[in-house]
C-alpha cells in the first residue's frame, strides 16, 4: 500500500510588528513626540521672528542704543537679546505692540517696556522704559532730556 505522507504544517512566522513592537511601539511614540515638539518650536521662533521684525521693535531698540543714559548704564555697544516676550500686531496704517526686550551691554543687562500703538503709519510710544537688571533703576526714554 502506497501512503502519502502526512502534509508538514506550514510554519507559522510572526510578522514583522510581531517581532519588533517592544522598541517599535516606543520609537513611534518618540517620533510623533519630537515632531510636536519639533512643529512648537518652530512656531515659537517664527512668532519670536516676526516681533523682531516689527517697526515697533525696531524703532525702540533704536532709541535704546541711541540715548546716552541707557549708554551709560549699559555701555556700548548694547545689543538685544534673543528672547523677546509679548505681542505685536499691524494692520496697514494701524496697530499696537506690548513687547519687553531684554537688552546687554559690556557694563550690565536690563529689560526694555514698550506700549505702543500705531495711527496712520506712525508710532507713538506710550511707554518705553529700560529697568537695569542690577539696580532696578528705570530710565524713561520718551523723556526729553533737559540741557545741561
Amino acid at each position: 500500500m502506497d501512503e502519502n505522507p502526512p502534509p508538514i504544517p506550514p510554519i507559522h512566522r510572526p510578522n514583522w510588528f510581531s517581532r519588533n513592537w517592544k522598541w517599535a511601539l516606543p520609537g513611534g511614540c518618540l517620533v510623533v513626540l519630537l515632531v510636536g515638539v519639533a512643529f512648537v518650536a518652530a512656531a515659537f521662533f517664527l512668532a519670536l521672528g516676526m516681533m523682531k521684525q516689527s517697526d515697533a521693535y525696531k524703532i525702540a531698540v533704536d532709541r535704546a542704543q541711541q540715548n546716552q543714559a541707557v549708554i551709560d548704564a549699559l555701555g556700548s555697544p548694547i545689543c538685544a537679546g534673543t528672547f523677546v516676550s509679548g505681542s505685536s500686531h499691524g494692520e496697514g496704517p494701524n496697530g499696537d505692540a506690548k513687547l519687553s526686550i531684554p537688552l546687554s551691554g559690556p557694563k550690565g543687562k536690563g529689560t526694555l517696556y514698550v506700549e505702543a500703538t500705531k495711527s496712520a503709519g506712525v508710532w507713538q510710544f506710550v511707554t518705553l522704559v529700560l529697568k537695569i537688571e542690577k539696580t532696578g533703576e528705570r530710565i524713561n526714554l520718551n523723556q526729553i532730556p533737559r540741557p545741561q
